[in-house]
């Protein structure tokens, strides 16, 4: 969990600080009330602060000095004023500020918490700027270091797709030049698009062209966003940030399509989706696969006798005891009710068995406490192991061997061939 230091007198603000922070942020945010707080903290934690939250208004320091006390741990800080004062902002340009807000609403408190999360959150995320001009690759990555973002660079379109090639950085967002030798930003712009949507990889251009052409070529070529060369500190980190939240959002709504709501497991759209793939390649190398279906016995007992709510808790148990045992490459997905598939390849048939023998196990030994009532319960599995005219076929035959092991008294495996 990240850390944060929030400084500010107000116990109101605090309050409403803690509120909006505890409802919707994974953040551990440490609070102080006046710079000897704040100096102690810092000590206690020798600086280590991912991000920072200062209202300037304290009585008992200067301003200024608040901030160059985080700047020199290399704390990036959202400052918070009381008016818009000119001055004050003036003499923060050259600090490591992500941010001005000004203290009049919960508003103003809600946008500087989204500053803060969008920091934390660039910790993990990695950008490339792609330019022939080291000097224009130092004025962005100064600009973007400061709100922590991983740099990768590359001096034209030719190295930044090798990089991509290579696939050793998890590249979220492209800061490409235009007017670049062997592959200019538009090339560049074009051949990206070929492979990657404009929801799964971000390109910037940035140009000092006014050309309204070369503009609109790069927004037709599948570019995010353009910016001008003359772009000031605020600018770039604005629109690099806002670019990165967009891109966020189209990951959760993927994801939200993608997943179950109850347990987070993949859902039956996505394991056909990604499925038929996996069949598809293994198809072509003739490498036999196994589908299990995993189905909890009994389970209508545990709803009549506890409830739905404890339904919920055991369904949820189901995903997490497979994600304990199955490996990251198997897909394994809610199917609905109680029922669960896995695709597994790259497996012999005696692993198969052995691997799910130690599933059914895992559940029979499994007691799930809740308040002060103690739950078990046991699963059949059902078992296709080969390759079948479809990976539909495969789903059905295996579903013929879990009502086999149904039929055969459950808590048991069955397996087909």
């Amino acid at each position: 969990m990240k850390k944060i230091l929030v400084v500010d007198d107000s116990q109101t603000s605090l309050e409403m600080l803690k509120k909006e922070v505890q409802e919707h942020y994974d953040i551990r945010p440490y609070y102080a009330k006046n710079y000897k707080e704040t100096l102690k903290l810092l000590n206690e934690h020798q600086g280590k602060f991912h991000a920072s939250l200062l209202n300037l208004s304290l009585v008992d320091v200067a301003p200024l000095e608040l901030v160059e006390l985080t700047n020199s741990y290399e704390i990036p800080s959202v400052v918070i004023l009381e008016s818009d004062d000119k001055e004050i902002k003036e003499l923060l340009l050259d600090k490591n500020i992500i941010n001005v807000i000004f203290k009049n609403d919960t508003v103003s408190m809600k946008f500087a918490i989204l500053d803060i999360s969008r920091t934390l959150k660039n910790y993990d995320t990695t950008i490339m700027i792609v330019d022939d001009s080291k000097i224009y690759r130092n004025i962005l990555k100064n600009s973007l270091k400061k709100i922590k973002l991983n740099i990768v660079e590359a001096e034209d379109g030719d190295e930044a797709l090798q990089l991509l090639r290579s696939d050793q950085h998890q590249i979220s967002l492209i800061l490409t030049d235009y007017e670049m030798p062997n592959t200019n930003g538009l090339e560049l712009t074009f051949k990206l698009r070929e492979k990657y949507t404009k929801d799964s990889l971000g390109i910037i251009a940035i140009s000092a062209v006014e050309d309204q052409n070369v503009i609109s070529k790069f927004l037709k070529l599948g570019a995010n966003d353009f910016i001008n060369k003359r772009f000031t500190h605020n600018e770039i980190v604005t629109r690099v940030n806002s670019n990165l939240e967009l891109l966020d959002l189209f990951a959760r709504i993927k994801e939200m399509a993608n997943k179950d709501f109850l347990t987070g497991a993949y859902n039956r759209r996505y394991f056909f989706e990604a499925g038929n793939s996996i069949y598809a390649k293994n198809t072509r190398k003739e490498l036999p696969m196994a589908v299990a279906m995993l189905d909890i016995d009994k389970f209508k007992n545990i709803n009549d006798t506890y409830g739905h709510d404890i339904g919920d808790i055991a369904i949820k148990e189901v995903k997490k005891i497979l994600d304990k045992n199955l490996r990251v490459s198997d897909l394994m997905a809610r199917f609905g009710g109680e029922e669960f598939c896995i695709l597994l390849e790259d497996i012999s048939l005696e692993h198969v068995e052995m691997l799910f023998e130690k599933i059914r196990k895992k559940f029979e030994q499994n007691v799930i406490k809740v308040e002060s009532k103690f739950i078990s319960y046991s699963v059949s599995i059902g078992i296709y192991f080969g390759l079948s005219k479809s990976l539909e076929d495969m789903i059905r035959l295996s579903d013929e061997a879990l009502y086999d092991a149904k039929e055969s008294g459950r808590n048991q495996i069955k397996i087909k061939l």
